[in-house]
């Protein structure tokens, strides 16, 4: 039986490690943390629980595919909750109920933007059709040149507008600055700016309009958790609080990994779901790689970081589940965050308040809330431990002043904050960088570190770091492209990749 070693019980390692033990192989999982999930843990507040990160479900029918491939249903292990509202937008002077029911979606737009409604079924139209084409890209893995050679990549490549920003390809749709932003930010979902990020991810948005956002009832730790689970009952192991100190190499090829009580554990193939940099700068001794050692990876671009509180109220709140807050000047928010590396003046936020949908993550008639404000990552310089403190009174003024909420502070019965100090040195997140390398077209497809890692013999990445990128719909992807990938290696039947199922008219 073939021995395969995940470094980090991630969402992308347990979907990999879960798709394996499926198929027969021996896998271990180790993980630093008590916990797994790794950026998508979960911790408890006294009675309050709290997703660490990522609190978005969308496309759904992906880790269903995975879950069937790994001969098991996942709605016999986690419970899905639709939202509609999907999320509210709140702008200074307009609020937008954002919502996949198409018609709902035609006549709010059409009362608060007239005329921009023909724009929105443009919107779908198109980037169906996109999303179709973009689909074999998403879905295979992407390491040599010649693959953009094949018919499917050939035929998706026009989709791809590269020489348009995120921003510039809505501006073809909708007239009005607001209705823009309401479909450009989740380049956010990337740690991007939509003036930067590449067109292609205007299917981004699509998808969730298309297919839908999703809470998992407990938080959407409940995956991670239910996948580490299956990798148990096919006879595999999850070992939390055991990290891993160095992959244990001969020359350039992967033997196993070392622990850090030094025991050393063999395997035939090595799986890295840490965050690339970090793994890369600490698990692998200078001079053996070329392409990604320390100096050049201090060169790379990375992503935004964030600034979370995590807050237990003691009484209701009114609010959407996810609810969005945008900068009254939201161009001069993302250039702060991503070009000029300073504190945001006037933050965007977002709020999850999970208990008017979930009541298992507070008490009941209490609240628990998710706070959410990008920040730039760790080479801005700033220092979290003297802006931490002004920069939570900042986030709750503008919450006092955007949402009505005068006394809010006052009900707080507990509160944890993590900066981007505490994404970097406490959860090993490479330049407190919390959505990976940055998504830049030099840094996409081909030019993203490989599935099969490129420096190492028997190496694969799984994660936001590697092919296709950020967002747990493509790390779970990665999964899959990472464990098909071994298996041809070992000359076994592959994963099947589902057709993409066609957009629900809600």
């Amino acid at each position: 039986m073939k021995k395969i070693v995940v470094v980090g019980a991630g969402p992308g390692g347990l979907a990999a490690a879960m798709l394996l033990a499926a198929k027969g192989y021996d896998v271990s999982v180790f993980e630093k943390q008590p916990y797994v999930g790794g950026r998508n843990g979960r911790f408890e507040l006294g009675e309050y629980r709290f997703d660490i990160g990522p609190t978005f479900l969308s496309m759904p029918h992906i880790i269903e595919e995975l879950f069937t491939a790994a001969g098991r249903n996942i709605h016999d292990y986690v419970q899905l909750v639709e939202l509609d509202p999907m999320y509210e937008l709140v702008f200074n002077d307009v609020k937008l109920a954002m919502t996949m029911n198409r018609k709902k979606m035609k006549e709010q737009i059409a009362a608060q933007f007239p005329g921009n409604e023909d724009g929105y079924d443009r919107f779908m139209n198109e980037n169906e059709r996109k999303l179709q084409a973009l689909a074999p890209i998403l879905q295979s893995k992407m390491d040599r040149l010649y693959h953009y050679l094949r018919p499917t990549v050939l035929k998706a490549l026009p989709q791809l507008t590269l020489s348009q920003s995120l921003y510039d390809i809505l501006s073809r749709y909708f007239n009005d600055e607001r209705l823009r932003l309401a479909f450009t930010f989740q380049a956010k979902y990337l740690g991007m700016s939509p003036w930067e990020c590449p067109g292609a991810f205007s299917i981004l948005s699509y998808m969730e309009h298309a297919y839908g956002i999703y809470h998992v009832i407990g938080g959407l730790n409940e995956i991670p958790k239910a996948m580490a689970r299956i990798v148990e009952e096919y006879g595999g192991s999850v070992h939390v609080n055991t990290g891993v100190r160095k992959l244990w190499l001969d020359g350039t090829t992967v033997k196993g990994v070392i622990l850090e009580n030094g025991e050393k554990v063999s395997a035939d193939e090595v799986i890295i779901n840490a965050d690339f940099a970090h793994a890369m700068t600490n698990l692998v001794d200078d001079g053996v790689l070329k392409k990604y050692r320390k100096e050049k990876l201090q060169k790379k671009k990375y992503s935004c970081s964030t600034f979370m509180m995590y807050v237990g109220i003691n009484k209701p709140v009114d609010l959407a589940h996810h609810t969005i807050i945008f900068a009254d000047d939201y161009k001069r928010n993302v250039d702060e965050i991503t070009k000029e590396k300073t504190i945001p003046h006037d933050p965007s936020i977002y709020v999850q308040h999970a208990a008017i949908t979930d009541a298992t993550v507070a008490p009941k008639g209490k609240s628990a809330l998710y706070i959410l404000a990008p920040v730039p990552n760790n080479t801005s310089g700033i220092d979290w431990e003297k802006e931490k403190g002004p920069f939570r009174q900042k986030l709750w003024d503008t919450l006092s002043k955007k949402l009505g909420w005068k006394d809010m502070e006052q009900h707080i019965e507990c509160e944890k904050i993590i900066t981007p100090h505490d994404w970097e040195h406490h959860l090993f997140v490479y330049e407190g960088a919390t959505f990976n390398l940055g998504h830049q077209l030099s840094q996409m497809m081909v030019f993203r570190p490989h599935n099969e890692f490129e420096e190492l013999n028997h190496c694969w990445l799984v994660g936001g770091g590697t092919h296709p990128g950020s967002g747990l719909p493509t790390i779970f992807e990665s999964a899959r492209i990472t464990a098909n990938g071994i298996l041809q290696a070992h000359r076994q039947p592959l994963i099947p990749v589902g057709a993409l199922p066609k957009r629900r008219e809600a």
